[in-house]
C-alpha cells in the first residue's frame, strides 16, 4: 500500500469517526434536553396542582371571640391542632375510620366522666355542630386545658337499608392536664343513632 493510500485510509476513518461522535453527541443534547423539558414541567405542575387542591377546613375567628371551624374533608388533624392552638384553644383531634372509636376515656374530663355528668359544663359548651363543621368557644378551654374532639365518617352513603345509619360522628369534650393517646377500637354502637351515651348523630 502505497503512502497516498494509506493517508486516504485515515482520512476516511476519521471522517466516519466524527460522523459517528457527532451523531451520539446529538442523541445526547437531544435527551439531555427531553430531560430537563419534563423536569421543568413537574416543576410548573407541582404549584398548579397544589393550587388546585381543596383546603381540609377552614378556620375564622367571629367578633364574639368564638371559632368557626368548615370542614371539607378528614385530614390534616395536626395542622387544624397547630392552628386552632394558635388561636388560642389547645386541641386534640382525631378523625377516625367509620366504625372505629377511641377507647376509654382520655384523661380527666371536666364536669364528669359521661356525657350526662358533663351536661351544662365547660365539656358541654366548648364545641358545638354547625351544618358545615363547627364552633369551638375559647372560654370555655381554660389553663393547662385540651379540647379533645373526634370524628369518624361513613364513606358509604348510598346504601338503601330501612334504618338509618349513622353517617358521621362526633364527639368533644374538655380535658384537664395529660390527654392519653387514641387507642382505636371497634365501636359497636356505630349504628346505634342517638343511643344511650353517645352523642348526637352528625346528618
Amino acid at each position: 500500500m502505497s503512502f497516498e493510500e494509506r493517508i486516504l485510509m485515515e482520512l476516511k476513518a476519521e471522517i466516519t469517526a466524527r460522523a459517528e461522535r457527532r451523531r451520539r453527541t446529538g442523541r445526547r443534547l437531544f435527551t439531555g434536553a427531553a430531560v430537563a423539558g419534563l423536569a421543568a414541567a413537574a416543576a410548573i405542575a407541582v404549584p398548579l396542582l397544589t393550587g388546585a387542591e381543596q383546603s381540609a377546613y377552614a378556620v375564622t375567628k367571629n367578633a364574639d371571640g368564638t371559632i368557626n371551624v368548615k370542614l371539607n374533608e378528614f385530614r390534616d388533624a395536626d395542622k387544624l391542632e397547630q392552628d386552632l392552638t394558635r388561636m388560642g384553644v389547645p386541641a386534640d383531634i382525631t378523625y377516625l375510620k367509620p366504625g372505629k372509636s377511641c377507647k376509654g376515656e382520655r384523661g380527666e374530663i371536666v364536669g364528669g366522666g359521661s356525657p350526662k355528668e358533663w351536661k351544662d359544663s365547660a365539656s358541654d359548651k366548648a364545641a358545638r355542630l354547625l351544618l358545615t363543621g363547627l364552633e369551638i368557644d375559647p372560654r370555655y378551654v381554660g389553663k393547662g386545658q385540651t379540647l379533645v374532639m373526634a370524628f369518624s365518617e361513613r364513606k358509604d352513603q348510598t346504601s338503601a337499608s330501612k334504618k338509618p345509619e349513622v353517617k358521621w360522628q362526633f364527639s368533644a369534650y374538655v380535658v384537664n392536664g395529660q390527654v392519653k393517646p387514641c387507642v382505636v377500637v371497634a365501636d359497636p354502637l356505630w349504628n346505634d343513632v342517638d343511643g344511650p351515651g353517645r352523642p348526637p348523630a352528625g346528618n
